[in-house]
């Protein structure tokens, strides 16, 4: 988004083609200008979260493992981190990244991908956590790991302001005894 429109988006491939995309996993990837439908960048492996942040166009490739920026003059993504996931969700706070990744899918979509090449000649294994990533440095400073049933982070948002954030669960009664919306205010000019 730029100046509350739509400024970037990212394909994982150029084909209408249903599962199409999948072909191209390793590095048909493209960054397109909104407005005017051009190519920013392109043979990107997996781009995902494109955001505008301090005048820079971040973004992840998610089938390589990486965090960077688009040069928007010459179309090349500069990789500055490397994250042991798959990286999808990105916000920022100050001179810092937030970004969200993720464990491998059970059906095997992400094999092929130099992902997996760069987790196996690092010696670890995907995560699935919550990465702060200082900008300047490109150093992953701090890191929240989850764990459980959860695998898999689509996106992430900071919320300011928030003491105690918690997640709820659906498979129990908690949600029903946590949230507790306020009563309504009386519509004005109602009648009794």
């Amino acid at each position: 988004m730029q100046d509350g429109k739509p400024a970037y988006v990212t394909c994982l491939s150029r084909t209408n083609v249903f599962e199409g995309w999948r072909e191209k996993r390793r590095d048909g990837g493209v960054v397109l200008h909104v407005p005017t439908g051009d190519v920013v960048a392109e043979g990107l492996s997996m781009p995902h979260s494109p955001r505008l942040y301090q005048g820079t166009l971040w973004m992840l490739q998610a089938g390589t493992g990486e965090f960077g920026r688009i040069d928007r003059d010459t179309g090349k993504f500069e990789p500055i981190c490397f994250l042991p996931g798959f990286a999808r969700g990105l916000s920022f706070v100050g001179d810092h990244a937030v970004i969200g990744i993720s464990r491998p899918r059970e059906n095997r979509t992400f094999e092929g991908l130099k992902l997996n090449e760069r987790l196996e000649a690092e010696g670890v294994g995907a995560q699935c956590a919550i990465c702060v990533v200082n900008l300047r440095t490109g150093d992953i400073e701090h890191r929240l790991e989850i764990g459980g049933i959860v695998e898999e982070i689509y996106d992430v948002n900071l919320l300011p302001n928030v003491i105690r954030p918690m997640a709820l669960g659906f498979r129990n009664d908690e949600i029903r005894f946590t949230i507790k919306p306020e009563a309504l205010p009386e519509p004005v000019g109602t009648m009794n």
